[in-house]
């Protein structure tokens, strides 16, 4: 076990801290020294490579990984530990192999960012003047369902999201659109206590501030090729592990500090990063003449609550015959299904109505993923699996 670690993380090693940060809490001297850290490469065994502390995976590494014995588990574990314990980050380079499915998905995100202009739609990003897609999962499902499929039933997005969040995560996207001349934005922490105001977040103890950080998974799509002078994310490594950051990210010195020592990756298009939301990152300016436009996928546990309200059930409809046409005829892998049905359907029972939706045969009632599954092994018709929804909907409710 890493003590300094777990010091850094304010629990039950190390000195006692304040039960709820105050000014006096935001010294940046353990911050300097976590961020002085390096990253071993023998705690990575798996990626190629280390580059400015961050990891550096290849897709093809990964999935072989899925087909050997024990290699999953050792790669979730790998990369759980690098995000709780190492960097916060790490990078998976080709994660889409047909990249394809990357134009098609730009060319539905253009689609939507054009009509959402049309509508005086979308104005509400909340770094400046750049193009965002609010709930870009359920707005994209709604035009191409099909595409959808190979886009979000990607098995290292689903690696990743479970190796943080465990079974039952929910997806959630925001398309941003960092337009030529951009600047960068400023430093930031994410969902939740990243969202707060100061005088919010000082309301919450400091395990909390602890806490939040393991309930969401942040990760980006580059859909364009991302030079250094395009502005790829800014990122602190090592800077989730300092308690007071959702306070101190906010201050002048704090801000100064970043810009001196963070880490900037190039990125081509179909690669992926993730980090936790505790990491310390910013988007950089755009000083090209090209987009840099990225899908931030933002995946939270089944123990929290997503950053957007989503219409999961209508996204199952939306997707189902497509999904039962391609698992009819055999061209899906069992995992592959298991891995698209996680990224549209809940996977956690609760809250619900147990006097109607009672838990039969174990302690909790079945999940719209398993009721999904069952109806495309039993190879319901799209009638079939409205019904039943609208039947499992009304037995949830109070």
């Amino acid at each position: 076990m890493d003590l300094e670690w777990w010091a850094g993380m304010s629990l039950s090693f190390g000195p006692k801290l304040s039960s709820f940060y105050a000014e006096q809490d935001l010294d940046l001297e353990p911050l300097r020294e976590m961020c002085a850290r390096q990253t071993d490469p023998a705690e990575t065994p798996l990626a190629v490579s280390v580059e400015q502390q961050v990891p550096i995976y290849r897709a093809e590494t990964v999935l072989q990984a899925l087909v050997e014995v024990s290699g999953e588990q050792a790669l979730k574990s790998e990369w759980n530990d690098c995000l709780r314990q190492g960097p916060g980050v790490f990078v998976v380079q080709n994660a889409y192999e047909d990249l394809g499915v990357v134009d098609a998905m730009t060319d539905v995100f253009r689609r939507i960012i054009a009509r959402e202009h049309k509508e005086h739609h979308g104005e509400g990003d909340h770094f400046g003047t750049n193009e965002r897609i609010w709930n870009a999962i359920q707005k994209a499902c709604s035009l191409d369902p099909d595409l959808c499929i190979d886009y979000y039933g990607n098995p290292i997005l689903a690696l990743a999201s479970a190796a943080w969040l465990g079974p039952g995560y929910q997806m959630t996207a925001q398309v941003n659109n960092v337009r030529p001349g951009s600047s960068a934005q400023a430093v930031h922490r994410d969902y939740h206590l990243g969202f707060q105001s100061d005088a919010m977040v000082g309301l919450f103890p400091s395990h909390i501030h602890t806490a939040s950080q393991y309930l969401t998974l942040q990760g980006a799509v580059a859909h364009t090729d991302m030079s250094l002078d395009s502005g790829p994310t800014l990122l602190l490594p090592f800077s989730q592990h300092y308690g007071p950051g959702y306070l101190a990210c906010r201050q002048p010195e704090c801000l100064t500090f970043f810009e001196r020592h963070h880490s900037q990756l190039a990125m081509k298009r179909g690669d992926m990063v993730f980090f936790t939301p505790a990491l310390m990152h910013a988007a950089g300016a755009n000083r090209t003449a090209e987009d840099r436009l990225a899908n931030l996928v933002q995946i939270s546990s089944a123990f929290g609550r997503c950053m957007e309200d989503v219409n999961r059930l209508q996204m199952m409809q939306w997707v189902h015959p497509h999904l039962l046409r391609r698992s009819s005829s055999g061209a899906m892998e069992p995992r592959l299904l298991r891995d698209t049905v996680a990224a549209f359907a809940e996977g956690y029972p609760f809250p619900t109505n147990l006097d109607l939706d009672p838990p039969l045969g174990g302690c909790s009632p079945e999940t719209y993923q398993q009721m999904w599954c069952r109806a495309l092994e039993e190879s319901w018709s799209e009638n079939a699996l409205r019904e039943a929804l609208a039947r499992r909907q009304s037995q949830r409710q109070a």
